[in-house]
């Protein structure tokens, strides 16, 4: 490797210290603070309250419903005029009068009515409206905890990306201090005229990247953290990083676990097939029971009073716009059911994927630990050779290089692990990191 390679390697996922963390705030409280304090989920939590209230509702469709009217008019208007007197119960035989009747002078009234309405028979439409209501209501809680376990992977790859950045961040001062080392040593070497001048220029044009590397590193490093707190709610995240990095016990194989996305496609599928029944409701008689008792005034002494009980039967026969809503409910149920089939497929898909992602970064994390160990001692030989007049400048920064190389891909791997790692939790429906509310 050469120096053209060193200014390409990325120094985000460069190691030069240990890899394990000092107290701070933890991986887990770190998920638990998004799942409180992150507004999209409390997003979430509302949509979920406002399904339940929706449920209550479809409930409570089997409840009698009471109407309260009051009213006032003044008319001459003849039939309402006659009406009027009639509700008032003070008709008299001069009212029959063919001049009265035709020509009523002004009469106004007051009055109101209450009426209690029990649906009996609908159809099948409001069982079948209530079973959907708490169907989608379940589908919704199951899609929040979805969202919840999908935050807290998210929070997985902030949080150990942030530990990358600032181990990288610490890795560029160690760069910069073994540069400037190299540096003194080179530059006494050229004052000597043991050396060309050359090389010191070129060890300073590599000071040089660093330094700029340095001030990338940093604002990845703030990105990272404002990142996290974006996650966790709390703005951007500060002090120490406590869960580390390296995994600290190896992942047990995945229990079979409930996936909420998959619970909410298959209780949608059951709300679909229920409003298929409720649209097929609509083309059934209906039969309800109606309560009621009203009162009309032409003074407070002067009145009217009645009541009516009535059990009525409606049957639409026919209705085309009716048949079309039942056809487009049905295909609606089709869709879902098909879509919880694919979700089934998708989440086995992902578990296949996440398992062999797993695979891959621990054993690259292995190949990684054995090429640092070759890569140390290779460095270590060449600046002795060096420092003998024995080897160019060109072999020493090659193995530099060579140990950068092997840090980025120890950090790439444990990234690449732990990410990977929650992606399967995710996949298999268990918490993320074991993070439970």
């Amino acid at each position: 490797m050469n120096i053209k390679a060193i200014t390409g390697l990325s120094l985000v996922l460069l190691s030069g210290g240990s890899l394990l963390a000092q107290d701070g705030l933890t991986l887990a409280e770190s998920i638990r603070k998004a799942w409180t304090d992150q507004a999209g989920l409390r997003a979430g939590q509302a949509m979920v309250e406002s399904r339940q209230a929706e449920a209550e509702g479809f409930r409570d469709l089997r409840l009698p419903s009471l109407t309260l009217q009051a009213q006032g008019v003044r008319t001459n208007e003849p039939m309402m005029a006659f009406g009027i007197k009639l509700n008032q119960a003070r008709i008299g035989a001069a009212d029959f009068n063919p001049q009265s009747l035709n020509h009523p002078d002004p009469i106004g009234a007051y009055g109101g009515s209450a009426v209690i309405q029990q649906p009996l028979y609908a159809g099948g439409r409001i069982t079948a409206a209530r079973r959907a209501g708490d169907y989608m209501a379940q589908a919704e809680v199951a899609s929040q905890e979805r969202r919840k376990q999908e935050t807290a992977q998210a929070v997985v790859e902030a949080y150990f990306g942030t530990q990358v950045a600032e181990q990288a961040l610490k890795w560029v001062e160690d760069s910069r201090t073994w540069i400037q080392g190299m540096e003194d040593f080179v530059g006494a070497r050229v004052q000597q005229g043991l050396m060309l001048e050359s090389e010191l220029q070129r060890l300073k044009a590599f000071h040089a990247q660093i330094d700029a590397q340095k001030a990338d590193v940093t604002k990845q490093m703030r990105s990272a953290r404002s990142g996290l707190g974006l996650l966790t709610g709390t703005g951007p995240v500060e002090g120490p990083l406590a869960t580390p990095l390296e995994p600290t016990e190896p992942m047990a194989a995945p229990a079979p676990g409930q996936r909420g996305d998959l619970l909410a496609a298959d209780l949608q599928a059951k709300a679909a097939g229920e409003g298929a029944k409720a649209a097929s409701g609509s083309l059934r008689p209906e039969v309800g029971l109606e309560l009621g008792a009203g009162t009309l005034h032409h003074s407070w002494s002067e009145k009217g009073n009645w009541t009516w009980a009535g059990v009525g039967l409606k049957w639409k026969v026919f209705s085309a716009p009716d048949r079309a809503k039942a056809r487009a409910a049905r295909a609606q149920e089709n869709a879902a059911r098909e879509m919880r089939t694919f979700k089934q497929q998708q989440a086995e898909h992902e578990v296949r994927v996440a398992k062999e992602s797993v695979l891959a970064a621990q054993a690259r994390y292995a190949a990684a630990k054995e090429s640092l160990v070759a890569a140390e001692e290779s460095k270590r030989l060449r600046e002795a050779r060096h420092k003998e007049g024995l080897a160019p400048l060109i072999e020493v920064l090659d193995a530099e290089a060579a140990v950068q190389g092997a840090h980025t891909l120890i950090l790439q791997s444990l990234f690449e692990l732990r990410v990977s790692r929650a992606s399967l939790d995710l996949a298999s429906g268990n918490p993320i990191e074991g993070v439970k509310p």
